[in-house]
């Protein structure tokens, strides 16, 4: 007996966004699998942080088809809402209010059932390794401190999906490594499917299962690390496969 096709948790369509005579996001058809972390790279300007406002619901398309957990984003965006976790670029989190008063609120605006919310903030607390910070004020945190947090905020409710749109800008290495190791944790332990936007090619080499490069609102290229380094620079890195298919594009022009 055949296995039955598992559908993807995130799926676009010829999606496309215009503002104007531009457009920021043209033409562009991915999936991304059940348990797949998967990578967006692109210059800034290169349609990717339209493309999570559109899948996030956040931005309506102007043409195409984007589903996510099975929900069409233009005729279910309540639906989306509640089976992804967001972490945006810029901190979001109450710098006024202790760690755990910040997973309270999250676990009441994500509808967690009273009798779970507590077991599901202690469990979040365990894996982000916030134990020791728990009760101090946010303002006190960390910038890796503070995107830990923000990632247990988002998935308190346990979504099909966390999206994560450059999530360790700005920390150090060592900041940068311990939200990837959380990340693996979550993609692992729980089975949790995660896209992430990200401008730093050791990130995505270290971390994503498939990546997709974006450039002037165009897919340019799609596939595992490896797939692409053999493709667009036999020998060398995920660095160089950057380099030269943004070269490639800059070339060929709009």
């Amino acid at each position: 007996m055949s296995a039955v096709p598992v559908p993807p948790v995130i799926e676009t369509t010829d999606l496309v966004r215009r503002f104007g005579d531009l457009a920021a996001v043209n033409g562009v058809s991915f999936s991304v699998a059940p348990a797949e972390i998967f990578g967006l790279i692109g210059p800034n300007g290169a349609g990717k942080s339209t493309l999570i406002k559109m899948l996030t619901t956040l931005l309506p398309p102007t043409s195409g088809r984007a589903r996510v957990a099975g929900f069409d984003v233009s005729k279910a965006p309540a639906q989306v809402r509640r089976h992804i976790g967001y972490v945006p670029q810029l901190l979001s989190s109450d710098r006024e209010l202790t760690g755990y008063e910040n997973l309270v609120l999250s676990a009441r605006l994500y509808l967690v059932p009273r009798e779970q919310r507590n077991d599901r903030i202690e469990q979040a607390i365990a894996m982000m390794k916030l134990g020791d910070a728990r009760d101090r004020l946010v303002g006190s945190y960390s910038g890796g401190m503070l995107r830990r947090l923000e990632i247990a905020q988002s998935t308190l409710h346990q979504p099909a999906v966390l999206i994560l749109d450059e999530p360790t800008v700005g920390l150090d290495p060592g900041g940068r490594h311990t939200v990837w190791d959380h990340v693996r944790s979550l993609n692992r332990e729980l089975g949790m499917a995660v896209l992430l936007t990200t401008h730093y090619m050791d990130e995505a080499q270290e971390l994503c299962h498939r990546v997709a490069m974006i450039y002037a609102g165009k897919l340019s290229a799609i596939g595992t690390p490896d797939e692409l380094t053999r493709l667009y620079a036999p020998g060398g890195t995920l660095d160089d496969v950057y380099q030269n298919i943004i070269s490639r594009d800059e070339a060929a022009g709009p």
